[in-house]
C-alpha cells in the first residue's frame, strides 16, 4: 500500500485525484472487514450476549436444522447444568453439577472441534440445599473476558479462573444465601467489579466484588418492604443490568416484589419502584429512555397482577412507583425468560409457550401466536429473526415484525433450559443433555 502511494507523486497531475480515490476505497474496504469482524461477532461474553438484551449481530445463521442437518458438532455435557454457554475467541465455557448438588464443575470447550479442553471440579458441597427438578445447581452463566472466565453457583462458591490454564486466581464461599430451590442470578462485570444479586429466602442483597482480587467493594442489603415475613415471596433470580442515562451508570437491580436501581461504583440506592411478584428472572432491558422489567410470579400480598411487564422512565430519585410508571401489561407475561427489545417492538414468548409482540413505548398488543412447548430459554434476535427454544427440543424460527409470521420449526433430541449463544455464524445450544453447534 505504502509503495502504490509513493508512485503516486510519479504520475501526472491529472491522475492524482483519481489514485488517491483508489488509495481511499481500498483502506476503506480494508477498515470496512477488519472493523467488522472486530466488533465482537466471536464473542457472547455474558448471560443474554455483548450487550445483554439477546442480540446478536451474526450474519448467516442458519434458519433451519435437525438432529443432523446443519450440525457441524455436538459434545456431551455431563451431569446437570442450565447455564447458558459464554464464549471468547475458540473457548465456550458453562458450568454443570451433579444432580444431588455435591459437586460443582467448569467446563471449557473447543469452539472449533467440541472437544473437551478443561474439566474442572471447582467446588465440594457437603449439604446442599434443596433443588426443585426445573432448576439446577449450576444455573447461573458465567462471564468471560480476554483471559479470564467468573464463574457463580450461587451462595455454594464464586471463583475467576484463567481461561487458558483453568487455574483459579480466586475464590469467595462466604457470601451466605439460602437459594429455597437453587441458585439462579448470574453475574455481570463493569468496569472493574463483579456484581451478583443474592435473594434468597433468609437474606436479600446485592454484592459488588474487585474482579481481580475477589474483594467485596461494597455490600448492600435490600432496602425493600416485602409485606410478609414468608421468605418464599421474597426470593427472586435476576440478572442486573447496567444502564446508562444522561452520561451516567446505574445498576438495575430486579429482586421480589420492588426494582432498585444502585450508583454502581459506591452502591447508593437511586431510585427504587414496587411492582410485586416473586421468582424474577428476566433480565431488564432499556431504550428509548425506558427500563422495561416483569415481575416473576405474582405472589406477595401487595402484588398487582399476574406475571406483569412494566415500562419504567428511570430518571426518578427514591420511590418512583406513583411518578415513574410509563405502563404495565399483564396478559401472556413470561415469569422465566427473558424478552427482546427491536426498535419499538418488544417480543416474549410466555411459560406456556405464547409469543407477543407489543409496542415499546405504550405497551398495546400487536399480534399473539401460540407456538406451544413450555419456555425457560431466552430468546436471540439475530438478522431480523428471533429465536425461541422450548425444554422438550424444538425451537421456532420467527419474524421480528408487526405480523406473526413463523419461519421454521425445528427439532433436536433434547430440550433447552439455558439460552443460545451466538458467535460468528453458528448457534450454540445447550441442550439438557449436550452443547451443539448449529451452522449452514
Amino acid at each position: 500500500m505504502s509503495r502504490h502511494i509513493l508512485q503516486c507523486d510519479s504520475q501526472p497531475d491529472s491522475w492524482k485525484p483519481l489514485t488517491l480515490r483508489l488509495v481511499w476505497m481500498v483502506c476503506s474496504f480494508i477498515a470496512a472487514v477488519f472493523g467488522s469482524a472486530a466488533r465482537g461477532g466471536d464473542n457472547w461474553p455474558e448471560f443474554r450476549g455483548p450487550s445483554g438484551d439477546g442480540h446478536a449481530d451474526a450474519v448467516g445463521l442458519p434458519i433451519h436444522w435437525s438432529k443432523t442437518e446443519n450440525v457441524k458438532w455436538k459434545s456431551a455435557i455431563h451431569d446437570k447444568g442450565w447455564s447458558s454457554p459464554v464464549i471468547w475467541g475458540k473457548q465456550i465455557w458453562m458450568t454443570t453439577a451433579t444432580v444431588d448438588g455435591k459437586k460443582l464443575f467448569v467446563i471449557c470447550v473447543d469452539r472449533d472441534s467440541g472437544k473437551i479442553v478443561h474439566d474442572i471440579k471447582l467446588f465440594d458441597v457437603a449439604k446442599p440445599g434443596y433443588c426443585i427438578p426445573t432448576n439446577s445447581y449450576a444455573s447461573p452463566t458465567a462471564v468471560v473476558e480476554a483471559g479470564r472466565v467468573y464463574v457463580h453457583f450461587g451462595s455454594y462458591g464464586t471463583a475467576c479462573l484463567d481461561a487458558e490454564t483453568g487455574k483459579t486466581l480466586w475464590s469467595r464461599r462466604d457470601l451466605p444465601c439460602d437459594h429455597w430451590r437453587a441458585p439462579g442470578s448470574s453475574p455481570i462485570l463493569f468496569g472493574d467489579m463483579l456484581f451478583v444479586n443474592f435473594d434468597g429466602f433468609d437474606l436479600q442483597y446485592v454484592v459488588a466484588l474487585d474482579k481481580d482480587t475477589g474483594e467485596t467493594r461494597w455490600k448492600r442489603s435490600r432496602n425493600i418492604d416485602y409485606g410478609t415475613d414468608n421468605g418464599d415471596l421474597k426470593k427472586a433470580f435476576c440478572t442486573p443490568r447496567v444502564i446508562k442515562l444522561d452520561g451516567k451508570a446505574q445498576l438495575i437491580s430486579p429482586s421480589a416484589v420492588a426494582t432498585i436501581a444502585y450508583e454502581p461504583a459506591t452502591g447508593q440506592e437511586l431510585w427504587k419502584v414496587y411492582h410485586g411478584g416473586m421468582n424474577a428472572a428476566a433480565r431488564p432491558l432499556f431504550g428509548d429512555g425506558l427500563v422495561f422489567l416483569t415481575t416473576g410470579d405474582a405472589g406477595a400480598p401487595i402484588a398487582g397482577g399476574w406475571h406483569r411487564l412494566l415500562a419504567i422512565r428511570p430518571d426518578g430519585q427514591g420511590d418512583v412507583t406513583k411518578s415513574h410508571i410509563a405502563w404495565t401489561h399483564d396478559k401472556a407475561v413470561p415469569a422465566r425468560s427473558s424478552f427482546l427489545l427491536d426498535g419499538d417492538l418488544l417480543f416474549m414468548v410466555s411459560d406456556n409457550g405464547i409469543a407477543s409482540c407489543l409496542e415499546a413505548k405504550t405497551g398495546g398488543e400487536i399480534w399473539q401466536k401460540r407456538l406451544g412447548g413450555a419456555y425457560f430459554a431466552s430468546p436471540i434476535l439475530a438478522e431480523g429473526r428471533i429465536y425461541f427454544f422450548d425444554d422438550e427440543g424444538t425451537a421456532h424460527v420467527m419474524e421480528a415484525g408487526r405480523e406473526a409470521k413463523v419461519l421454521a420449526r425445528n427439532r433436536l433430541d433434547a430440550g433447552c433450559m439455558a439460552s443460545p449463544a451466538v458467535a460468528g455464524k453458528a448457534l450454540f445450544v445447550r441442550t439438557k443433555t449436550h452443547l451443539y453447534r448449529i451452522e449452514q
